[in-house]
């Protein structure tokens, strides 16, 4: 995965999830629950690393911002 940069954690309220879960499914599922409660830049697609189990989602989180904002 990138490497997560100082401006997306550069004010309180921002954050960056790094979702693993055992298929695309249940990774999407999570990252349509937390942009239900706030602001998120959503991934179209998750990683999988070679010799490790299930898939990984990063997602961007805007505490400070209302979903749809």
């Amino acid at each position: 995965m990138r490497t997560i940069l100082d401006a997306h954690v550069a004010e309180p309220g921002l954050a960056v999830v790094e979702i693993a879960a055992a298929d695309d499914a249940t990774a999407f599922a999570i990252q349509q629950l937390l942009s239900e409660r706030c602001a998120t830049a959503r991934a179209d697609r998750t990683t999988r690393e070679p010799g490790e189990p299930g898939v990984r989602l990063r997602t961007f989180v805007d505490l400070r911002q209302q979903p749809g904002a």
